[in-house]
């Protein structure tokens, strides 16, 4: 016979005595784990704010350029030849009808030589002419001669006459070219460019030097393209010498370039100076400051700029109960120490200006406000 044995269906007690002490102990050690994975509160964090609002922002555009003449004028012989003599330099001033440079006059000295000798034959066969016009005409009146010789001495005489106001014509014309060999000044003024030398051949109308005209002056300067869509306050500007800032003038917009420089990309901008002062000279380096009209615009401190991904953001602190969150906006202008906001804020809106960088979304913060002039 053969007996086995059989375990239990159930632990014993010492074995649901051990089962349940590991179970309690396992329950513990979750409870523990869930504890640890919870988070904490953030802790309210100490930021300076500051309340959006309106405010006039004023600009001012500052460019330099130079004092140029109003009246600039290319001085030039009317008739070719070899310069001989030059008298001014550049720098000079000049009075009007002053003499400024010759050339060789032979071949005009020649021309009119060979004028006054036409004259002089026209007047010959003029008076030859006159003589045998008075006796047909005596002769006619005897009957001692014939109408048609009559009529033929009578238009020898005309063409005669005709010869000698074209060779006196011609005469002229060679006494004006002779003194188209001395280039004299058309104006009181300044030579600022000079294009010869003495020995060298001009030719008619090639630029022999350039005459600034005393009177009125202009400063002329390159304005970039972007610059001339703003809205100025008025068509006036502040004029300051470079050399000496306390020299300074009134400016208003006289002439612009409908042309935009292909090198540059500037448009060039002439502007009257009401009175200018002496230290203003031509060719002096002046600053010219135009006004822009007054905006009003939101205006918030660098400090207060973060970004929400790529696109530039502030903190915004909710009201009700003082958590942040970012607010995506469009900046119109930066500023020195400053940037202009477009859209994105209303006036009443608080943002923080300071203490932003530990900030994250929703956390609460304690704050100080900043006042701003």
């Amino acid at each position: 016979m053969i007996s086995s044995t059989r375990s239990p269906p159930y632990p014993s007690s010492s074995g649901r005595g051990l089962l349940v002490i590991g179970c309690a102990a396992i329950g513990l050690l979750l409870a523990g784990c869930e504890q640890k994975t919870a988070v904490a509160p953030q802790p309210s964090r100490m930021v300076r704010t500051e309340v959006v609002k309106l405010s006039e922002r004023r600009q001012s555009i500052t460019l330099t350029g130079d004092v140029q003449a109003r009246v600039l004028a290319d001085l030039s012989f009317r008739v070719s030849g070899r310069v001989t003599e030059r008298l001014v330099e550049v720098g000079a001033h000049v009075k009007a009808g002053q003499l400024l440079a010759k050339i060789d006059p032979a071949e005009q000295q020649a021309d009119l030589d060979s004028a006054e000798a036409a004259v002089t034959a026209a007047e010959s066969q003029v008076k030859v002419a006159t003589s045998n016009f008075n006796r047909q005409q005596t002769l006619l009146t005897s009957g001692f001669t014939t109408r048609a010789t009559f009529d033929q001495a009578q238009e020898n005489l005309r063409t005669a006459e005709g010869s000698l106001e074209s060779a006196r014509a011609q005469l002229g014309t060679a006494k004006d070219a002779l003194t188209y060999t001395e280039l004299r000044a058309d104006a009181d003024g300044t030579i600022t460019a000079r294009n010869i030398e003495v020995g060298q051949v001009a030719q008619a109308a090639q630029s022999v030097f350039t005459l600034a005209h005393d009177g009125d002056r202009d400063a002329v300067i390159d304005v970039y393209e972007a610059a001339l869509s703003l809205k100025f306050d008025g068509n006036k500007a502040a004029l300051a010498l470079l050399s000496d800032p306390s020299v300074t003038a009134k400016g208003q917009v006289r002439e612009v370039s409908p042309t935009i420089d292909p090198k540059s990309g500037t448009v060039r901008v002439k502007m009257a100076i009401e009175n200018p002062p002496p230290e203003m000279s031509l060719g002096s380096a002046v600053s010219v400051t135009g006004f822009i009209k007054p905006e009003q615009r939101i205006v918030l401190p660098w400090s207060a700029l973060t970004a929400a991904g790529k696109t530039p953001a502030v903190w915004l602190v909710d009201a009700a109960d003082k958590s942040v969150s970012l607010k995506p906006i469009t900046i119109e202008d930066y500023e020195t120490g400053a940037f202009v906001v477009s859209t994105g804020l209303k006036p009443g809106d608080r943002v923080v200006t300071e203490g932003g960088k530990l900030l994250s979304v929703g956390q609460k913060i304690t704050f100080n406000e900043e006042t701003r002039s």
